[in-house]
Order: C-alpha cells, then sequence, then structure tokens
C-alpha cells in the first residue's frame, strides 16, 4: 500500500510538525507525576498479511484488498473511545503489532498517534514501536515510519538459513533480513530488537548456534529467541501430525536456548524475561507493562486490553477482547465507538494468578516489597504499594537486581502462604 509521492511528504511534514510541538510542550511545561492507576500502554492491532506463515495462529487476514482509510477512521475512533473509557491520563508506551503492520501507510500510525496526543497525554519520548517483516519495510518506508512517530523497530528476521524460513512460509530471504536489519540499525540506532526462533522440525544445535553467533554480529541491543509451538490450525501442525515433517525435538530445543542464553550473556546481553534479553537498557517498555501487570488498552480487530473503566466510574480490572474478523469490527465500531467483545471482570484470584504467571518470568521475580501482586483500587493487578518516582524499566537498565524499595500499604491473607520468600522468580540469578 504505498502513498503518492506528494501525500507522503506533505502528512510527513505535518507529523515532524506535531512532534517538534510537543517536545517545546513538553520544554515549557514540566510534567507532572501521573500515578500508575492512571497509566496506561496501548497495543494497535493491525490484522493483514501478504500470507499466512506456516506455523502462525494469530488472529490475521490475507485480504484481496484493504479499504485502509475505512480502518484508519475505525481505529483513531476506538482509540478515543477507550481511551476516554479508561480515564487514563498518559500512555507511556504505543506498540504496532499484528498481523504485519508493516503493511499499512505511516499515515496510518501518524494518524493513530496524533488521536492519542488529542485524547491523553503522550510524551515525546514515548516508546513508539513497530513490528516489521523484511519484505514490506524498505529502508525508504522505514523512514516514513520514523517521520510519522515511531521510534523503536521488531523485526520478525526469525532465522538466518533460507530453507527454515521456506519452511515457515516467511516471504524474505536471509540476505533480505540482515539488509532490513541494517537499514533499522541506521535509522534507530540503539532501538531495533530482533525475533530469533528455535526448535523447528530437524533443527540442530551447532547450525542453530552458528546463526545466533552471525546475528550477534550485527544485531542492535534486543534479541528475542522463541520456540516453535506447534499450534492446532497451522500448515506446520498439519505437517508433523501427518509424517512429512519429523516433531521437533525437545531436548534439542531446552539445549539451543541454554546455550543461546550463555552466547548471549557471554555478548553482554541480559535476560530480563524468559524469551527476552538486552543490553545497554535497551529493554521492551511496552512488554514489560505486561509482565508487571500494568493497565494496557487494546485496539483493532482481535487486540486484547486489561484497565479498570475509571472513566465510567468502574473500579473492578477488566479483561477485554475486541472483535476477531475485521469487517464484523469495523461495523461495531462504526456503530458503537468501540468493538469490544468480550469484556470479563477480573477476581481477586485471576489477578494474582496473573500477577504469578507474569512476574515469574521476569528476573525481578515476585518479591514482597517490590512487585505488585495483588489488586489495589484501580488498574494494576498487585498489592498495594507506595507509587515509585521512577519506572521500573528505568531503573532495570541497571545491570545489578532491581533494589525491593517500594512499602507495602496492603498485604492480602494468603500472601504469607503464596510469597513465602523474598523473591521468587523462574529465572536463574
Amino acid at each position: 500500500m504505498k502513498l503518492p509521492r506528494a501525500q507522503a511528504s506533505a502528512w510527513a511534514a505535518a507529523a515532524k510538525m506535531a512532534q517538534r510541538l510537543r517536545r517545546a510542550e513538553c520544554a515549557e511545561v514540566s510534567p507532572s507525576p501521573v500515578n500508575w492507576s492512571q497509566r496506561a500502554a496501548l497495543y494497535v492491532h493491525w490484522p493483514y498479511c501478504e500470507k499466512r506463515c506456516s506455523y502462525c495462529n494469530f488472529n490475521k487476514y490475507i485480504p484481496r484488498g484493504v479499504e485502509e482509510a475505512a480502518v484508519r477512521r475505525c481505529l483513531v475512533t476506538e482509540a478515543q473511545t477507550l481511551l476516554g473509557l479508561s480515564g487514563v491520563q498518559r500512555v507511556e508506551s504505543v506498540f504496532f503489532g499484528g498481523g504485519t503492520p508493516s503493511l499499512a501507510s505511516p499515515h496510518t500510525v501518524a494518524a493513530v498517534l496524533e488521536a492519542v496526543a488529542q485524547a491523553t497525554d503522550l510524551p515525546a519520548d514515548t516508546e513508539v514501536t513497530l513490528e516489521a517483516n523484511p519484505t514490506s519495510a524498505p529502508a525508504s518506508k522505514l523512514a516514513a515510519f520514523g517521520a510519522a512517530g515511531v521510534n523503536r523497530l521488531s523485526i520478525g528476521l526469525q532465522s538466518l538459513d533460507d530453507t527454515e524460513l521456506q519452511l515457515l512460509g516467511r516471504t524474505h530471504s536471509a540476505s533480505e533480513g540482515l539488509r532490513t536489519l541494517a537499514e533499522a540499525r541506521r535509522l534507530f540506532p540503539g532501538r531495533v530488537s530482533v525475533d530469533l526462533m528455535l526448535g523447528l522440525p530437524a533443527q540442530r544445535v551447532g547450525p542453530w548456534l552458528r546463526q545466533l553467533e552471525e546475528l550477534l554480529r550485527c544485531c542492535d541491543d534486543h534479541i528475542s529467541l522463541y520456540q516453535l509451538s506447534l499450534e492446532r490450525g497451522t500448515a506446520l501442525f498439519t505437517q508433523v501430525q501427518q509424517g512429512a515433517l519429523p516433531a521437533p525435538d525437545p531436548e534439542l530445543a531446552a539445549e539451543m536456548f541454554l546455550e543461546g542464553r550463555t552466547a548471549l550473556r557471554e555478548a553482554g546481553f541480559r535476560q530480563y524475561e524468559v524469551s527476552n534479553f538486552t543490553r545497554n537498557g535497551a529493554l521492551s517498555t511496552h512488554n514489560w507493562t505486561y509482565w508487571q501487570c500494568g493497565q494496557y488498552i487494546g485496539i483493532g480487530p482481535g487486540a486484547h486490553g486489561r484497565f479498570v473503566p475509571q472513566g465510567a466510574g468502574g473500579h473492578v480490572r477488566e479483561a477485554r477482547i475486541q472483535t476477531l474478523e475485521p469487517d464484523n469490527w469495523m461495523k461495531e465500531v462504526m456503530q458503537c465507538g468501540h468493538g469490544t467483545w468480550k469484556c470479563i471482570p477480573l477476581g481477586k484470584l485471576e489477578l494474582l494468578e496473573e500477577v504469578l504467571a507474569m512476574g515469574l518470568r521476569t528476573d525481578v521475580g515476585i518479591t514482597h516489597q517490590g512487585s505488585p501482586v495483588f489488586v489495589g483500587r484501580y488498574g494494576r493487578a498487585g498489592l498495594s504499594v507506595a507509587d515509585p518516582s521512577t519506572s521500573t524499566p528505568r531503573c532495570l537498565a541497571s545491570e545489578n537486581p532491581l533494589p525491593c524499595a517500594r512499602r507495602v500499604t496492603a498485604v492480602p491473607a494468603f500472601q504469607d502462604t503464596v510469597l513465602g520468600s523474598p523473591v521468587i522468580s523462574c529465572l536463574p540469578s
């Protein structure tokens, strides 16, 4: 979906002007502290792809044509509606995922960000991530996304072996992936993440480690290692079930992961979450909100969110899922202002389960003083804790473990039986 050059130049100039004005406003007015109950992350789902990858069961569609202007209007409308419903005063990160959001025009990204900035506080330095596939992200388009407000990229390389890429149904080659990575690093230095998969059928430890070593010679400061999960309904699942491909060996996958983690640590990376590694403090602020059970708002077909509808007088955190199918979602947004399909109030036990499942994924783990564990009055699943003056991600950027500095002000009766140790984490120290 290409924009005419004149139109692209016009909106890019407008986006740059809006960014300059926002920076000027931030410089003139020092931001007042915003309580965590009034902050949220925003996830934007672009559901369209060029091709369905053989392993993917995400909510994605391969259309004959996309009326992008209509989709854009609905994304803007739903963002305005749900931000108003949430009552949040500041959006701390925005993540454009999919699907393949790099297929969208930068104009759509700029329109969504402008709508967010008009509805609530969107600081000029807010992390704005876009997932990109190499074949839909030439250098000129990546630069245009930067002009529209994106400041961080997540590139789905998945493999540096052409045979494996074909098996996965990817549309790019290894050389195309590395070329996109180089361009991304030039345009977004220090703010590029890459994905690498492991545990594929017939994959071996040695060749995979050589891929990782090659990646370490040219990557930025964030790498995600994902083990293949065979999902029912995908082409890869069917091929394995029918015997056309060998089932992935879990023992080999475990060895790959352990060897890969060692290589990353030797290269200066810190494993701050089960699958995510960072150096120089370049962790994903957006994903950290998920793992710390902060509030997040999901817009777009099939997007998920968890927040308290304070704008409607609510006091209970809700799990929300938007309507899956894009055409139906757009109809609902045009009729109701949003396309929420399911809205589930979360009880205390469900909130504790969320905290345990998310917190144990991180190297910070769950602590009596430093981790939210129960529900407070508003959006965060966790103990009622004194609001920290600095955000967790900035503290986590250091190489030392995060100090347990927050004071517990309310403890549930079952806490001592569940959280008897000072720090609980599934990651090795």
